[in-house]
């Protein structure tokens, strides 16, 4: 482990890092069509007006009337032209926004896969880039692309999202901001063909835009912004009195589902904390190299790469005695939370019979570590 003067010397040159990256601005919105990108325009033009050096690095107006009309007058830094599979194709080119060196510089669609061959995979890692270089980046994402909240927006809307930005880019913003409509605004700006080519419309009513569906992604968006103010509150405001640190315990099993169940729903409790988090796998002895089957290995990797990119750290111990670990890991590393998914059996029987939740449950009567049990 490295020494106190050692964490001392990390930590200041870690403010020095800080200090030099660039102000990063995420605009955020339930769906496509509220308004993001006009926004961002929108703000391009007020700071082009003050005399600020702004540059579009990247946008897709999507045809869309109002938002081409924004984009006149605005300084275009030229896309990349990359040939994949016989076409030409554009991207934005990060190295020339980073040769040009404007103050603020405007990049659409964060979580957007760049073409195979790019130097980043991710757009947000080109921003990640741009804000070390220490230029100001303002971009913008829809709720369906944070990570931690692909399954429940999948649940909600019955599409799978492809394309997620991890909830860690998230928390480099220094400022976040909801666009926010009403859900009869947003299907009458969809009927008005401001959001799609008229062709389009009728399937868009029935599938992504039915209002149940709209009501709830806004909630969601509202939730998230919020969750992100009261973050920035929490660095930037000093507190007088401190508050205990929360740090949860996500314990998982070789169990695919039940697995992602728990690290997503641990790492929307940490966020929503702004707190640490782990993984803990127990291994015993039925489950080791030799005896696991290979999809559960792939399962279990998979896994726990989940759970690195949401900000988790793993914490692998080989033991038979599940409960035991699971409490002397909590102790080791000042847990107040241990989250575990719901059995496959009342939970009267699994307190009267299983012994793993009498031993937890008799510890936790007799100190402030709580138990969560998701469904």
């Amino acid at each position: 482990m490295p020494s106190e003067k050692e964490q001392s010397v990390e930590h200041f040159l870690e403010l020095i890092k800080r200090s030099r990256r660039g102000k990063f601005k995420i605009y955020i919105g339930m769906s496509a069509g509220v308004g993001k990108t006009y926004r961002m325009l929108q703000e391009a033009h007020t700071l082009l007006r003050n005399g600020i050096n702004v540059k579009i690095g990247y946008v897709e107006t999507h045809q869309r009337k109002e938002t081409d009309l924004q984009l006149e007058g605005l300084p275009v830094i030229p896309r990349r032209k990359l040939f994949y599979k016989g076409k030409e194709l554009e991207e934005m080119d990060v190295k020339g926004i980073i040769n040009i060196g404007p103050e603020v510089v405007i990049v659409d669609e964060l979580a957007h896969t760049n073409i195979e061959g790019s130097p980043n995979e991710k757009r947000w890692q080109d921003v990640v880039e741009i804000l070390n270089a220490g230029i100001n980046v303002i971009s913008a994402v829809n709720i369906q692309h944070i990570e931690s909240l692909n399954e429940e927006v999948e649940k909600i809307t019955g599409a799978a999202i492809n394309e997620r930005v991890p909830d860690q880019v998230l928390m480099l913003a220094d400022e976040v901001v909801n666009i926010d409509l009403t859900a009869d605004e947003l299907i009458d700006r969809l009927k008005e063909g401001k959001i799609y080519d008229e062709k389009k419309i009728p399937i868009a009513l029935k599938n992504f835009f039915q209002y149940e569906r709209i009501l709830q992604l806004r909630e969601l968006a509202l939730k998230e912004v919020a969750h992100q103010v009261e973050r920035k509150i929490d660095i930037e405001i000093p507190k007088t009195i401190k508050l205990r640190p929360e740090l949860f315990l996500a314990c998982i099993s070789t169990n695919d589902v039940s697995a992602k169940n728990i690290i997503r729903k641990t790492a929307r409790l940490s966020s929503y904390y702004r707190s640490k988090w782990y993984v803990l796998y127990v291994q015993t002895s039925n489950e080791s190299s030799d005896t696991i089957n290979l999809a559960s290995q792939r399962h279990l990797i998979n896994n726990f790469k989940l759970a690195v990119q949401l900000g988790a750290e793993i914490i692998k111990v080989k033991n038979d005695k599940i409960a035991k670990t699971i409490w002397e890991t909590a102790e080791k590393h000042n847990v107040t939370t241990i989250c575990i998914g719901k059995p496959h059996f009342k939970f009267y029987q699994l307190i009267m019979k299983t012994a793993l939740f009498t031993q937890l449950l008799n510890k936790m009567s007799k100190t402030d570590i709580d138990l969560v049990i998701f469904s």
